[in-house]
């Protein structure tokens, strides 16, 4: 019998009710979920890893086993609805895992750690003091109806369902589904100036490129950050017309963080959270990147897309919280190309390379932080690269 189309099924199931996706009740108690979530995904993330590299080993299955159903009673104590049906189809496939009824596959991992991304989005956007319900992006019913189809889904059909889910919940069908895909985010050399090498401003952007590397340089985590940086933003400008001058775009790539290197280290090279006073002093850096650029002759439009990289279009960005219209064009999709590498590098922090496809599901989920007629550019420009790795 060939598997059900996941696809159809999602379109057909009933909207989930009000309840489902209502705040949790306690405050404090949904705090002290939202830190144990904190502490366990990274957990939960290493046990997978264990997984694909040795399907068959029974203590990681009980250990991932343990850390969902912990996870599944911590979120029902706190009377977190949708953490509840989030978990518990993860608890029921990885029960059939244990119970030997169903292998650890790829799929299955994708599934499990694709799940846990939009549980800890749900949980931001509670924390936040926004409504679950008026968060289409995250796309919770989908995977909610996906995940309950794949717990009670014979074993045999979860291969060819899981990709269905998948592409319901991202919009994106995946090629693989073997955790690897973050090989292609970036070329393997850097991406040649944007200007002829006799254009006076070659030799301002060869300057600007060995200041990024210098940055680069204070942490092997930021390890071929320019490169990628700096092919993503110009292909996504790109594929959007060309609405920013590419050598104005190429130099703010390259200077947007300059003002980090004026904080101390441990400031910013540190994973984790930050005090009141540390966020501030780091809300400062684009304008101390920008102000290098203004005043420099021919890089004005560069200078103004390093001051608003962190605005949002709906005025919570910073420094000044300007609004949609306000922010240049250049900033809104270094805006996209900065927040997708830092979803990788917060996945590097917790001692794992995240799936392409996943850090690209997660922008589209935050999209309400970006600037939507870019958001179809960056989507077009990493389906090219999912889809035909290497180019």
């Amino acid at each position: 019998m060939p598997a059900p189309d996941v696809t159809a099924a999602a379109a057909q199931a009933s909207a989930p009710s009000p309840e489902l996706f209502a705040p949790p009740p306690d405050d404090d108690a949904f705090h002290d979920f939202a830190d144990a979530l904190t502490d366990l995904v990274p957990a939960v993330e290493r046990t997978v890893h264990r997984l694909g590299q040795a399907p068959d080993d029974v203590d990681a299955v009980a250990e991932l086993f343990r850390a969902l159903h912990n996870l599944k009673g911590d979120a029902a104590l706190c009377r977190f609805a949708a953490g509840v049906a989030i978990v518990h189809p993860l608890e029921s496939l990885l029960a059939r895992v244990r119970a030997r009824a169903l292998p650890f596959s790829p799929a299955l991992a994708e599934i499990v750690l694709l799940a846990l991304d939009r549980l800890e989005l749900a949980v931001d956007t509670l924390l936040r003091g926004d409504r679950l319900a008026d968060q289409p992006t995250l796309r919770l019913p989908p995977l909610l109806a996906g995940l309950e189809r794949l717990a009670a889904a014979p074993g045999d059909w979860l291969e060819a369902l899981a990709p269905e889910v998948v592409e319901q919940v991202t919009g994106f069908r995946p090629a693989r589904l073997d955790g690897n895909e973050e090989a292609t985010t970036a070329p393997s050399a850097f991406v040649p100036v944007s200007v002829a090498a006799d254009d006076p401003r070659s030799t301002d952007l060869a300057f600007f490129h060995t200041l990024a590397e210098r940055f680069e340089a204070r942490s092997p985590r930021y390890a071929g950050r320019t490169a990628r940086q700096c092919s993503l933003a110009l292909d996504i400008n790109a594929d959007a017309g060309q609405p920013v001058p590419p050598a104005q775009l190429e130099a703010a790539v390259y200077l947007h963080d300059l003002g980090m290197m004026l904080l101390p280290e441990a400031l910013w090279l540190r994973p984790g959270s930050l005090t009141d006073a540390e966020r501030q002093a780091l809300m400062r850096h684009p304008e101390d990147g920008a102000g290098l650029l203004a005043r420099m002759p021919g890089w004005q439009a560069a200078a103004e897309i390093v001051a608003q990289h962190h605005e949002m279009p709906d005025g919570r960005g910073y420094p000044h919280g300007l609004k949609n219209g306000a922010i240049a064009p250049g900033a809104k999709i270094l805006a996209i190309v900065d927040a997708f590498e830092a979803v990788m590098l917060k996945h590097k922090d917790r001692g794992l390379a995240r799936s392409t496809l996943r850090a690209v599901a997660e922008i589209n989920a935050c999209e309400n932080q970006f600037a939507p007629e870019f958001i179809a550019p960056f989507n077009r420009v990493m389906r090219r690269r999912l889809e035909r790795p290497g180019e």
